[in-house]
C-alpha cells in the first residue's frame, strides 16, 4: 500500500496551494496529491473567460509548470478518485481499487456542477463549465459550426459564458429562474446593470422563467422547453446553476456536514487528522456575522490551504482571511470586497450609465461589502472600510469624488 505523511485530495487551487505552502513552510515529510482530472493543477476562472475565448492556451493556465511538482518532491496520482475514507485506519480507497494511507488528510475537492433534474439533461450538447474537458467539448461544438446556444443560469458562470459566446459570434439566450440575475449574490442595482449590458450586447436575457425540459432528436439537444410551453431552439445548452460540494466519502465516513463538510476555525473536520478547504468546506465566516457558509472563491481556497499547511507545520492559527471575488464580462471588471449577507441598504458611487460605479452594502450603517465595476480605487480602499467595520456619512459615501480612504 502506498502512503504519504500528508495526502491532499483534490488538485485544484486549494490542493495545489496546500502542497506548495507545506514546502514553503519547511515541511520535509512525504506529500501526495490525488486528482480526479488527468491534468496537473490549473487555474479555473479563465476556463469560462480567456481559455474559452481562445485568448489563453491551456499551458498558460498551469498554477505551476508540471516539472515544479517533481522538483518539490510532491507526488501526484491523477485521473483518480477517492471512493472511501477509513478514518480509523487512516486509509483511502481509490477508484483504481488501490488503498492509500495518510498521516494527515486535506480534503480539497471543490464541487460538481449542479445538474438539471428535468428530462433531456443527459442529451449530447448539454454542457457544464467546470473542467478543461467541459470547455474543450464546447469549443469543439463551436468549431463545428454551432452558433445557437441557450445558457441556463444567471449567476457569474452563466453570465461570463454568455459574454464570451457573444464575442465569438453566437446567438445566445440566457434563462434565469429568479426575477433577476445575480439575485443570490448582489443587490438589485448590480443585477439591473448587468442585465442591460448583456441585452445591449445582443443576449436574449430572460428572468423569472422556468425550464420544463431539454428536447432533442433522441441523441442531441435541439431546444429548451419552458414551463409555459414555449420551445427555444438550441444547438447546444450550457448549464451554470451552481455546484454540489464533492464530500460524499467524508460524510459516509462520519464527518459532520449538511451543505458541504463542516470545519472549525482551524479548518479541521470532525474526523481525526482530516482537514477540509475551499468550496466544499462550511465554516463560521467572520465577515458574514459568524454565519456558517461555504465561500466559493479562489481567495478562500488559497488562504485556507495556507492556514492548513501552517497548522501541519506547527503554526496553528484560526482562519481569518478577507473574502474577495472578481468577474470579467465584456470590457467590465467587477471586483467584490467582503460579503453582503444581511445588508439593509445600498449606496451607489458613480453612475452606472458611465459603466464605472460601485455599490456599497451596509447594515445598520456599517459597511459590509462593495461591488466595484471598473472602479479599482474604490475596491482597494473599500476593503479597509469593510475590515474596519466603518460607519461613514452616507452623503460622503455617495460622493464618488471623495476617496474612500478619507472616510475611515
Amino acid at each position: 500500500m502506498e502512503k504519504a505523511d500528508v495526502v491532499i485530495v483534490g488538485a485544484g487551487h486549494g490542493g495545489a496551494q496546500c502542497a506548495i505552502a507545506l514546502r514553503q513552510n519547511g515541511f520535509e515529510g512525504t506529500v501526495a496529491v490525488i486528482g480526479r482530472e488527468p491534468e496537473y493543477p490549473y487555474e479555473r476562472p479563465p476556463l469560462s473567460k480567456e481559455y474559452f475565448a481562445r485568448e489563453k492556451t491551456f499551458d498558460r493556465l498551469y498554477i505551476r509548470p508540471p516539472t515544479f511538482w517533481a522538483e518539490k518532491e510532491i507526488a501526484f496520482k491523477l485521473d483518480t478518485e477517492v471512493t472511501r475514507v477509513d478514518p480509523a485506519a487512516h486509509e483511502l480507497t481509490l477508484s483504481t481499487g488501490e488503498t492509500f494511507g495518510y498521516g494527515k488528510l486535506v480534503w480539497a475537492t471543490g464541487g460538481d456542477p449542479r445538474r438539471l433534474s428535468c428530462s433531456g439533461a443527459d442529451l449530447a450538447g448539454v454542457f457544464a463549465v467546470r473542467t478543461r474537458e467541459d470547455c474543450d467539448l464546447m469549443m469543439a461544438e463551436i468549431d463545428a459550426g454551432t452558433r445557437n446556444i441557450v445558457v441556463i443560469g444567471g449567476g457569474y458562470i452563466g453570465l461570463e459564458a454568455a459574454a464570451v459566446l457573444t464575442k465569438l459570434g453566437c446567438k445566445v439566450t440566457l434563462l434565469e429562474a429568479l426575477p433577476r440575475v445575480l439575485a443570490r449574490v448582489a443587490g438589485e442595482e448590480l443585477s439591473a446593470f448587468y442585465e442591460k449590458e448583456h441585452r445591449d450586447h445582443g443576449v436574449d436575457l430572460r428572468t423569472g422563467v422556468a425550464v420544463d425540459c431539454i428536447v432533442g432528436d433522441g441523441h442531441k439537444v435541439t431546444g429548451v422547453r419552458l414551463a409555459d410551453g414555449e420551445e427555444i431552439p438550441a444547438e447546444a445548452v450550457i448549464v451554470g446553476i451552481g455546484i454540489v460540494p464533492a464530500v460524499g466519502p467524508l460524510i459516509l465516513a462520519g464527518a459532520a456536514g449538511a451543505n458541504g463538510v463542516d470545519i472549525d476555525e482551524y479548518c479541521r473536520t470532525s474526523l481525526p487528522d482530516v482537514y477540509a478547504i475551499g468550496d466544499c468546506a462550511a465554516f463560521a465566516c467572520d465577515f458574514a456575522g459568524g454565519n456558517v457558509m461555504r465561500v466559493e472563491s479562489v481567495q478562500n481556497a488559497n488562504d485556507m490551504a495556507t492556514c492548513v499547511a501552517k497548522a501541519i507545520c506547527g503554526d496553528e492559527k484560526p482562519y481569518h482571511a478577507f473574502p474577495w471575488f472578481w468577474s470579467n464580462q465584456y470590457d467590465l471588471r467587477l471586483q467584490t470586497a467582503g460579503i453582503n449577507l444581511g445588508f439593509d441598504r445600498t449606496v451607489i458611487r458613480g453612475n452606472p450609465d458611465d459603466r464605472a460605479f460601485s455599490v456599497v452594502y451596509l447594515r445598520e450603517g456599517r459597511v459590509l461589502a462593495l461591488d466595484c465595476v471598473n472602479m479599482v480605487k474604490d475596491y482597494v480602499q473599500g476593503r479597509k472600510l469593510v475590515e474596519a467595520g466603518a460607519t461613514p456619512d452616507l452623503a460622503d459615501l455617495a460622493d464618488a469624488s471623495k476617496p474612500l480612504k478619507e472616510l475611515l
